[in-house]
Protein backbone atom coordinates (compact mmCIF):
# COMPACT_ATOMS: atom_id res chain seq x y z
CA UNK A 1 0.00 0.00 0.00
CA UNK A 2 1.07 3.18 -0.98
CA UNK A 3 0.36 6.61 1.17
CA UNK A 4 1.57 9.66 -0.67
CA UNK A 5 3.70 12.02 1.66
CA UNK A 6 0.69 14.95 1.25
CA UNK A 7 -1.89 12.08 2.62
CA UNK A 8 0.23 11.68 5.57
CA UNK A 9 0.41 15.05 6.31
CA UNK A 10 -3.24 16.32 5.64
CA UNK A 11 -4.23 13.44 7.83
CA UNK A 12 -1.80 14.11 10.90
CA UNK A 13 -2.77 17.88 10.49
CA UNK A 14 -6.22 17.36 11.15
CA UNK A 15 -5.45 14.81 13.83
CA UNK A 16 -3.58 17.45 15.53
CA UNK A 17 -6.28 20.15 14.64
CA UNK A 18 -9.50 18.55 15.75
CA UNK A 19 -7.25 17.57 19.39
CA UNK A 20 -6.42 21.05 19.88
CA UNK A 21 -10.04 22.78 18.97
CA UNK A 22 -11.45 19.48 21.07
CA UNK A 23 -9.48 20.75 24.30
CA UNK A 24 -10.18 24.36 23.70
CA UNK A 25 -13.90 23.87 23.31
CA UNK A 26 -14.11 21.85 27.13
CA UNK A 27 -15.51 25.48 28.24
CA UNK A 28 -17.79 26.04 25.54
CA UNK A 29 -15.15 29.11 23.97
CA UNK A 30 -11.96 29.12 21.89
CA UNK A 31 -9.85 32.07 22.91
CA UNK A 32 -7.42 33.73 20.83
CA UNK A 33 -4.46 31.77 22.52
CA UNK A 34 -6.34 28.71 22.05
CA UNK A 35 -6.49 29.30 18.34
CA UNK A 36 -3.24 29.88 17.97
CA UNK A 37 -1.94 26.98 19.40
CA UNK A 38 -4.44 25.16 17.14
CA UNK A 39 -2.86 26.49 14.30
CA UNK A 40 0.46 26.06 15.37
CA UNK A 41 -0.52 22.23 16.18
CA UNK A 42 -1.89 21.91 12.24
CA UNK A 43 1.16 23.74 10.87
CA UNK A 44 3.60 21.37 13.21
CA UNK A 45 1.85 18.48 11.89
CA UNK A 46 1.73 19.29 8.43
CA UNK A 47 5.92 20.83 8.07
CA UNK A 48 6.85 17.23 10.14
CA UNK A 49 5.39 15.11 8.90
CA UNK A 50 5.64 16.25 5.42
CA UNK A 51 9.51 15.91 5.90
CA UNK A 52 9.59 12.39 7.09
CA UNK A 53 9.97 10.17 4.16
CA UNK A 54 8.02 7.06 3.79
CA UNK A 55 9.06 3.74 4.60
CA UNK A 56 10.56 2.31 0.98
CA UNK A 57 7.72 -0.26 0.35
CA UNK A 58 9.48 -4.16 0.58
CA UNK A 59 10.66 -6.22 -2.73
CA UNK A 60 7.69 -8.41 -3.96
CA UNK A 61 9.42 -11.64 -3.76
Amino acid sequence: MHVSKYTKAIVAALAAGAGTIGAALTDDTVTAAEGWAALIAVLGALGFTWAVPNKPSAPDA
